[in-house]
């Protein structure tokens, strides 16, 4: 006699055959044919050595082995219901952790943080902000919400948002603000610019973009963070340079000054799901993240 268990299918048929009394109930509650049924039942009987029904008129019987197996197999998948009901429920009930940038926090996410709770109030979202490097992959955190280049890797699943675009930006309140801001790109120049530490690609990627020599750039003022850069421009200490993404708001409060307007960078702004762990929200906190970039 075989002693590994039999297929979970061909004991899901007969729980549901012995616990309904009926071949076609059951059927009917796992939307498979009649046939199907019996040909699982059939299956389990070969795979045990014995009957589990006897025919008793048109009906069905159970024999004394099947009303044993029934007894177990019904308590069996009785719990494995309730323990999936009370896991889903959890999980649907848990916070979703979602880590970002501490700029891209606090100048894009916040703004419109109530938009999000009123729009997706079933997603009970939980902020982690970070000016380091962030790790999609560390436990504890359900999605990464930044800007990186691709490829993406094969055990994320990635929500490509919107192309990162760059470009120069300053205060009305700068001191130089009437001679820059109906200027040439060039003259950038010659300006001392605001920078930050951890992003020396982005002056020289902007220079390239408009045909100037990145070598000859000049630059001024460094800031450990992108958020500490943006104040300091929104200050009136300078020309800065930062994602449209990040900026649009104040450019629309009249804050920030584009007068050279953006140009598309190699990243992307994207939401980066690990795979051993794909949850519905992700999608849904994805497809409204779309909707309010390209609004």
């Amino acid at each position: 006699m075989s002693q590994d268990l039999p297929p979970l299918n061909a004991l899901r048929a007969f729980e549901a055959s012995a616990r309904l009394g009926s071949l076609s109930l059951a059927a009917a509650e796992l939307h498979v044919t009649h046939g199907a049924i019996s040909r699982q039942i059939r299956s389990l009987e070969e795979h045990l050595g014995f009957s589990l029904f006897s025919k008793e008129g048109r009906g069905l019987k159970l024999t004394d082995n099947g009303l044993r197996l029934r007894d177990v197999s019904s308590e069996v998948f009785t719990r494995l219901r309730s323990t999936c009901a009370e896991l889903q429920q959890g999980q649907a009930d848990a916070p979703f952790v979602l880590a970002c940038p501490g700029s891209l926090l606090a100048r894009w996410f916040i703004p419109r943080l109530d938009q999000l709770n009123r729009d997706l109030p079933q997603l009970r979202l939980h902020l982690s902000a970070s000016e380091g490097e962030l790790d999609p992959r560390r436990s504890g955190v359900d999605a990464t919400l930044w800007y990186a280049e691709p490829p993406w890797p094969a055990d994320m699943q990635v929500y490509e948002l919107a192309a990162e675009r760059i470009g120069p930006v300053l205060s009305p309140r700068y001191g130089r603000f009437a001679e820059l801001h109906q200027a040439s790109p060039a003259t950038l120049l010659n300006e001392p610019l605001l920078h930050t530490l951890n992003r020396p690609q982005a002056w020289p990627s902007w220079a390239a973009s408009n045909g100037l020599d990145a070598s000859q750039l000049r630059l001024g003022q460094g800031f450990e963070h992108l958020y500490y850069l943006l104040e300091a421009a929104a200050a009136g200490l300078g020309v800065a340079i930062a994602p449209q993404q990040l900026v649009a708001d104040d450019l629309s409060a009249g804050r920030l000054v584009a007068p050279w307007g953006f140009v598309q960078a190699s990243a992307r702004l994207a939401l980066w799901v690990p795979a051993r762990s794909l949850d519905k929200r992700a999608q849904l906190l994805a497809q409204w993240l779309r909707g309010q970039l390209r609004g």
